[in-house]
């Protein structure tokens, strides 16, 4: 089964786009795919997570929100 990553993000984020390049990289080492998500499209997440961007979740748990560490990103994956 394929982890499912989704980036819970919103424009002109500093910390999103140094997310972003944390799970490019995971990612590539690992030939996965993520989503990356502007929570302003969703007012539910915005409500949810506007406080705390960038969140990271695997097969939606949660495992990171303002920095993402590569190690604890590849051991949720697995």
């Amino acid at each position: 089964m394929t982890a499912r990553i989704t980036l819970f993000t919103k424009p002109g984020c500093h910390l999103c786009d140094v997310a972003r390049q944390v799970v490019e990289i995971v990612c590539a080492e690992r030939d996965l795919d993520f989503t990356e998500t502007n929570i302003w499209d969703d007012p539910a997440l915005a409500d949810r997570y506007a406080a705390r961007i960038p969140v990271i979740t695997v097969d939606g748990t949660e495992i990171a929100h303002f920095r993402v560490d590569p190690a604890a990103l590849r051991a949720a994956l697995d």
